[in-house]
């Protein structure tokens, strides 16, 4: 099996309930997430994402124990600056943490209102994590960090939107008439070229057209996949996840 871009356009659409997926994906989450019912994520929302993502992994010979969706199966990781943060798939497997990815979305009306938030959200758990490593909290391999964002595509995240005229000090004009759809590609695309982030996956979609729009091909879906399965093979050469430990059929 591999994951097909039938499969991430499917997720997208399961994002906004628009259509329901191959139940392919709905086995997977099932199968990572088996005896958690109702407790994948909150919201549900993320849960074909989330399935979808975790393929990867299964497809690679990890086994289910060593792919965590769930809250109740420990989401937790270290941090430097806090103890613990809660990932939304965490991959580990030996004691390396193969992959932690965080999984977050922007909707409107009012994008101005948490827009802030989700650079701070991604900018931290980021920080806190690299921080830890360096720390040696995370034994084995360095930790591979990958960061999934749907913007709603609508009037609001695509209209022009100024910075503050009385500011003490002037923001950097890259951002001045950018709509926030704008400013957070350039957000992402900085936060894979700082090394916070290995891998990014911006998107944007609707309710009324679910098809997602990738607005910065260097963080498209094809660039997404490149970058995960480019951990696999990395961890593969190590013997990671090693003989035996193979998938189980569905």
């Amino acid at each position: 099996m591999t994951v097909s871009r039938q499969d991430f356009e499917e997720a997208v659409a399961a994002y906004w309930g628009a259509k329901k997926t191959q139940s392919e994906l709905s086995e997977i989450k099932n199968k990572v997430g088996s005896g958690t019912a109702g407790s994948v994520r909150a919201g549900k929302h993320f849960d074909k994402i989330t399935a979808l993502i975790a393929k990867f992994f299964l497809d690679a010979g990890y086994p289910s124990s060593s792919i965590r969706v769930a809250r109740i199966q420990g989401l937790e990781l270290p941090g430097y600056y806090r103890p613990q943060k809660q990932w939304d798939v965490v991959v580990v497997h030996d004691g390396t943490l193969v992959a932690a990815f965080e999984l977050k979305a922007l909707g409107g009306p009012s994008f101005g209102n948490n827009y802030n938030n989700r650079v701070e959200e991604a900018l931290g758990s980021a920080i806190d994590i690299r921080r830890a490593a360096l720390e040696d909290l995370f034994p084995g391999e360095r930790p591979w960090l990958g960061y999934f964002f749907i913007m709603e595509d609508a009037k609001g995240s695509t209209s022009p939107v100024g910075t503050a005229k009385k500011a003490a000090i002037s923001a950097d004009r890259i951002w001045e008439g950018k709509s926030y759809q704008q400013r957070f590609g350039t957000f992402c695309e900085r936060l894979v070229a700082e090394g916070l982030y290995d891998a990014v996956c911006y998107i944007t979609s609707s309710p009324a057209d679910p098809r997602p729009i990738e607005p910065v091909e260097s963080l498209d879906w094809r660039h997404f996949s490149a970058a995960i399965n480019g951990r696999l093979t990395y961890l593969k050469d190590l013997g990671i996840p090693g003989a035996g430990a193979g998938m189980l059929p569905f």
